[in-house]
This record gives structure tokens, sequence and C-alpha cells, in this order.
């Protein structure tokens, strides 16, 4: 029996079998194995050693929030950060700079710097930006 064939495609095979084996489900969280979580904690916790005070305390306040949203807002969230990573650098910059003045906006001036902003011409919305830099 020739079995050079089969030598020729077992790399096809493997190829095409590893994406099947990377898909299956994984356990739920107290179903991992301690190398699992670890792989899955290692990252986060090389970000916060990293991090400065200020930074820590942001990340903690980032999940603490994320914890209290409800399915539907992690999605609004989740789709937001699509739509922001979308953007052009200077959209970015616009978008960082509208969110953090409108942060501690209630609801009518909100609008209102919105209405403001779509009729502003590029270069006074740069001029803005620029003016009202993100914190």
């Amino acid at each position: 029996m020739n079995t050079r064939p089969f030598f020729l495609l077992l790399p096809l095979l493997l190829a095409c079998a590893a994406p099947v084996a990377a898909q299956q489900a994984l356990p739920e969280w107290d179903q991992l194995t301690p190398a699992q979580r670890e792989t899955l904690i290692a990252p986060v916790r090389e970000r916060w050693n990293d991090a400065p005070p200020e930074r820590r305390r942001h990340m903690y306040e980032h999940a603490r929030s994320w914890q209290q949203m409800t399915p539907e807002q992690h999605e609004q969230a989740r789709r937001g950060m699509r739509r922001f990573e979308s953007m052009s650098p200077q959209q970015q910059r616009e978008a960082r700079a509208l969110f953090g003045k409108m942060r501690g906006m209630d609801k009518a001036q909100r609008e209102q710097l919105r209405e403001q902003w779509r009729k502003m011409t590029p270069e006074q919305r740069r001029q803005w930006v620029e003016a009202n830099p993100p914190r």
C-alpha cells in the first residue's frame, strides 16, 4: 500500500481540524482549569500593575459599572465601541471631546450641544475641539 498520498494530505487535514478544535465551547468559569483562568487573567493583571493610581481607579470604576449594566446596555456599549473604532483619528478626537464635554450636562444641554455641532463647519469643529480638549 502506498502511504505517500496520505502523508501529503496530512498537513491539510490537520489545518482543517485545528479550527474545529479551537471552536469547541469552553466550560463555565468554575469549570476552567487554574491554567486556563491564569491565561485569561494575566493580561489584566499586567495592565493593572503597569497603570498609575488614577488609571487603576478608572479601570476599577469601569468594571463596577459594567457589572451593573443590563445585557441590552452591554450590547449598546459594544456597538458604540465598534462605531468608535471605525472612525478616523480626527473623528475619534471629536468624539472624545464631545463625550467629555457632555458628561457633565443634563439632557437638554446635551441636545443643545448636538444641534450646535450639527451646524458647525469642519473648521469650526476643529476649533471647538482645540478649545474643549478631552479630559
